[in-house]
């Protein structure tokens, strides 16, 4: 019998394997999503396009990419799910051909003060072993170069039963190295609390002395102060005892019975370096940072001179350098030092770290060192660094998914950033990328555009195919595609100007410059140029400026734009005063909430390893709030109704007639100018879109008072469509007498400037200087520096 040959034994059709080559998506229906149905090619460059709240990200992270997570999570077993996060299965009908997902999105790393760019990427724990092999004089193993690691030790004893009335005592002893700095506890600052902000010492404690916020004199935080039995309570706080004072601010924590009650007394210092001190700054409530910012200062430590680690971890070397030494290095810089060394021992560790360092500088972070704070990195570069672990890895068909990559970035970085993507492609993923900037989308092999507009207006797909059809659709994003903005013919004439001399934090070069005021004045310059040390470092931040900062609002699905602008307060003030009742009732975080479900609207069911299953309120029928609050009624309408209304149909509510309440319609004519009149008023701020939170939260700042607003790259999550409208509120913001400073690559905003200052040439240590002052005509005229260039070559001079 003949053996069959390998011909003989193949097909001579393609292998069914291959025909999984697309990622089918039937039915999604995440957020505003519309039983969107769609074939996505796998091992392609796919861009989703659309305006900002049409649905690109609940498309592609909240259904494909989430999806794709939940399904590798069962892939544990029950006792390892029990400890992750309970995913719920996306709103959708069909998902076919999904591969390990990887989602790098722009939120920006923890703010932890603990946390460096060093140990987000591992790099730091790299060095650790370096020095604890190499550094002399060997001061012991990788933590003693930590500096989230204490130095302990303990001795002691304990008794071993033997049986048979045997027993037998052994003597243990611990210790353990570690690189912490003891004086500010591995954080490089120290703290100084002003007390004279925090109570008003002329005053005893029955007069209500404190100014510190939730510190209210009926409540028990200042009850069990009044009534711990240590101070007469109307005593002055300046007239106690030295003991009495220690007491009242440092007191080591102490039971206390109050009205019969176990309770526990403390300092006032230590409890409010609990309860304020060790929270994230950004994720306080405003009020709450408004008191920190006042009352503490913080300051470098002086014993480690703000490295973090202590002296003795300090006095190891590699040559002349120590470990906080190169940390403090540029990291192109660092690179450079790691690949002059040269120890076989060390050998697969100095390779990969001199991997981990190349690829920080190919990814133009070059110019971060790695003791710099986590927190500082804005959207573009945290997302830049959570990259870092991706490139060069050697898994192939793998989805990746990037939220707007090329934010944070110069025209001169984003084809840098677009050589990338194309890598990851190549090596055979697929890559999935939401994006708004034309030089991206430009090099997609297939675009998808959602729409056609925000909201309920968008979640269905207008377009799919190739850029050229795209250009051909007649779509939104079609129709701007190929926008370019015009150099203003003719420029405002400045009021006045902002002195800033001898400007020198972070890697500014004692800069000397004038900005002027009464214009649209925008700074630009390659990242890490040190645009915004100079503006939010060297504009004194008094009153009359207005600083918009890149950081993501943030809110729980209680909290949506009537809450988080200050609108439910005029609303339910209205509500109360049209029907004689209380404003609390017309809050379903307060007495008018819905008892069966707190006024969630929904009730969850939780299923341990399963996911959380939410039902609609039966009692309520969703709309949060009890039956008879629901019987009020202003202007015809209940406070769900009101709720329930999109921005636009709000602002004529409001306007006029019985419901009209000027407080609530000034909010909503700000809503309504930075485009989002779409919105409903109690929409959940979980679903709003990067570039929908990026224009909630300039529209609540405009509602404040100053002659100069700051605004950080206020073009994020923008679609081209959405930039016309900012530069047009930009334009009202200065013709109503405001100055406004804005830091931005946008070419459009650059071109729309009255006067532009630019710094560089490059970034870190070769940035820092003023490269150009002037108008955009000017800048485009000279050419002079890489902004120059890239403006010119976009409004086609």
């Amino acid at each position: 019998m003949s053996k069959a040959t390998t011909t003989d034994r193949q097909s001579p059709g393609p292998h069914v394997a291959d025909s999984h080559d697309v990622i089918r998506v039937h039915g999604a229906r995440e957020n505003n999503l519309r039983d969107v149905s769609i074939e996505i090619p796998k091992r392609r460059l796919t861009v989703f396009t659309g305006v900002s709240g049409s649905g690109k990200s609940s498309l592609v992270f909240d259904t494909i990419a989430a999806e794709s997570q939940r399904l590798i999570n069962e892939t544990y077993s029950a006792f390892l799910q029990g400890f992750m996060p309970n995913l719920a299965r996306p709103e959708v009908d069909v998902l076919d051909g999904l591969t390990t997902a990887i989602a790098v999105d722009q939120q920006r790393m923890g703010s932890d003060p603990r946390s460096t760019v060093g140990t987000a990427t591992d790099a730091n724990a790299m060095l650790r072993i370096l020095f604890s092999r190499l550094g002399a004089p060997h001061i012991g193993p990788p933590g003693a170069f930590s500096f989230n690691t204490a130095s302990v030790s303990a001795s002691g004893g304990f008794t071993v039963d033997r049986g048979a009335d045997k027993t037998r005592t052994e003597k243990v002893s611990f210790s353990r190295t570690g690189g912490m700095c003891t004086h500010c506890e591995g954080r490089g600052t120290v703290s100084d609390i002003d007390l004279t902000q925090l109570y008003d010492d002329s005053k005893s404690l029955s007069e209500d002395p404190f100014t510190i916020p939730t510190y209210t004199g009926g409540g028990w935080v200042v009850r069990v102060i009044a009534e711990s039995g240590f101070f007469d309570k109307e005593k002055p706080i300046r007239e106690y005892t030295k003991k009495e004072r220690h007491d009242f601010l440092y007191r080591e924590p102490v039971k206390v019975k109050i009205n019969g009650v176990n309770l526990t007394y403390e300092g006032l210092i230590p409890k409010l370096q609990k309860s304020f001190l060790s929270k994230d700054r950004e994720s306080m409530q405003p009020h709450i940072r408004a008191f920190v910012d006042r009352a503490v200062t913080f300051s470098r430590c002086p014993e480690c001179d703000g490295t973090r680690l202590s002296e003795l971890a300090r006095s190891s070397k590699i040559g002349e350098v120590n470990i906080a030494d190169a940390c403090a290095m540029e990291i192109r810089d660092l690179a450079e030092w790691v690949r002059g060394l040269d120890e076989p021992s060390v050998a697969p560790l100095l390779t990969k770290l001199r991997h981990t360092l190349d690829s920080f500088v190919e990814i133009g972070l070059g110019y971060l060192s790695l003791d710099r704070a986590s927190g500082t990195l804005s959207g573009g570069e945290a997302q830049r660094t959570k990259m870092i672990r991706h490139l060069g890895s050697s898994l192939t068909d793998v989805t990746y998914v990037f939220d707007e990559p090329s934010i944070g970035l110069h025209p001169h970085d984003i084809q840098r950033m677009n050589n990338l993507l194309l890598r990851l492609r190549d090596k055979g993923n697929t890559v999935l990328v939401v994006e708004h900037k034309p030089e991206t989308i430009a090099i997609a092999d297939h675009v998808v555009d959602l729409g056609p507009g925000a909201g309920t207006a968008g979640g269905t797909v207008c377009f799919e195919g190739t850029l050229e059809g795209l250009r051909a659709s007649g779509t939104v994003t079609g129709r701007h595609l190929d926008d370019r903005a015009k150099i203003k013919a003719t420029v405002r004439k400045p009021t006045g100007a902002l002195e800033i001399r001898g400007a020198s934090a972070n890697n500014l070069q004692g800069v000397d410059v004038d900005v002027p005021l009464g214009v649209l004045t925008v700074v630009t310059g390659v990242a890490g140029s040190g645009k915004s040390s100079l503006v939010h470092g060297s504009i004194p931040a008094e009153q009359g400026v207005v600083a918009i900062d890149q950081t993501p609002i943030r809110g729980s699905r209680r909290s949506n734009p009537a809450t988080y602008t200050g609108l439910a307060d005029p609303i339910r003030k209205a509500f109360a005063k049209a029907n004689g009742v209380k404003p609390a009732l017309f809050s379903a975080n307060s007495e008018g909430a819905c008892p069966t479900c707190n006024g969630a609207g929904v009730i969850y069911t939780d299923l341990a390893i399963m996911q959380s299953v939410a039902t609609p309120c039966e009692e309520c029928e969703g709309r949060r709030f009890e039956a008879s609050v629901l019987e009020y009624r202003l202007g015809g309408r209940d406070i769900s109704e009101v709720l329930a209304m999109p921005v636009t149909e709000a602002e004529e509510f409001f306007g006029t007639g019985e419901a009209r309440t000027p407080a609530a319609h000034k909010i909503l004519e700000r809503l309504a100018d930075v485009g989002l009149g779409y919105l409903t008023l109690g929409q959940p701020l979980t679903t709003l879109s990067g570039g929908e939170r990026q224009r909630l939260k300039l529209a609540t700042h405009m509602g404040e008072k100053g002659g100069v607003y700051v605004l950080d790259e206020p073009t994020t999550g923008l679609h081209l469509a959405d930039v016309e409208q900012l530069l047009g509120l930009l334009d009202r913001l200065v013709d109503s007498g405001k100055s406004v400073i804005v830091i931005e690559h946008h070419q459009a905003v650059m071109a729309h400037a009255d006067w532009i200052i630019d710094l560089g040439p490059g970034a870190g240590h070769d940035g820092g200087r003023i490269v150009f002052e002037g108008t955009p005509a000017d800048l485009v005229e000279a050419r002079s520096t890489l902004t120059g260039e890239h403006l010119a070559a976009y409004v086609g001079a």
